[in-house]
């Protein structure tokens, strides 16, 4: 058994290049991989040969969880298209998307000072739903039009959204102990 440590994520586990994943598809591709290169499989060969299984097992465990979540997925799909995200140093934002995130911030504040549970509950559920468009209009610009600028944009835009909903969740947390 040997495995091409050069190929892409999608490759490796037999799957095309898209934003649109079928989720069982790619579970079943990783139990099978992995059933094929787990260590423990190969205690019984030669070192070489046991660190080699590392490098494949590390190589499918990686590509697993970079597929597995939508936002790291849509990274990667960018990456392959030779499109810098600009994750670290682009933070231009419209400043309507600005303006509603001060507007959310601001809500999950005052709710988490009022000790709001429901409140917070409330703005976690509709920050979901609007995520969930988000993301649709993702795969939108991954898959159907190639808009991999607008595709890079997205992807910053959906960060700040689950950091937010990180500190909901924190905010959730510190108000039921």
């Amino acid at each position: 058994m040997s495995i091409d440590l050069t190929q892409d994520f999608f490759a490796l586990f037999g799957l095309p290049p898209t934003f649109a994943l079928d989720e069982p598809v790619l579970d079943h591709a990783w139990h099978e991989l992995q059933s094929q290169v787990h260590p423990d499989r190969h205690a019984h060969l030669s070192d070489l040969e046991q660190r080699r299984s590392m490098q494949w097992a590390t190589r499918v465990n990686e590509g697993y969880r970079t597929l597995k979540k939508p936002l790291p997925r849509a990274q990667y799909l960018l990456e392959l298209a030779g499109v810098d995200a600009g994750l670290e140093t682009n933070t231009a934002m419209s400043a309507e998307f600005l303006m509603d995130q001060m507007e959310w911030r601001e809500a999950v504040e005052e709710a988490r000072a009022a000790g709001e549970v429901g409140e917070l509950e409330q703005l976690h559920q509709r920050l979901r739903l609007h995520a969930r468009e988000v993301m649709a209009d993702l795969g939108r610009e991954l898959d159907e039009t190639q808009d991999f600028p607008a595709a890079a944009d997205t992807v910053r835009r959906l960060m700040f959204i689950e950091k937010l909903q990180h500190e909901i969740d924190d905010a959730l947390e510190a108000l039921e102990t």
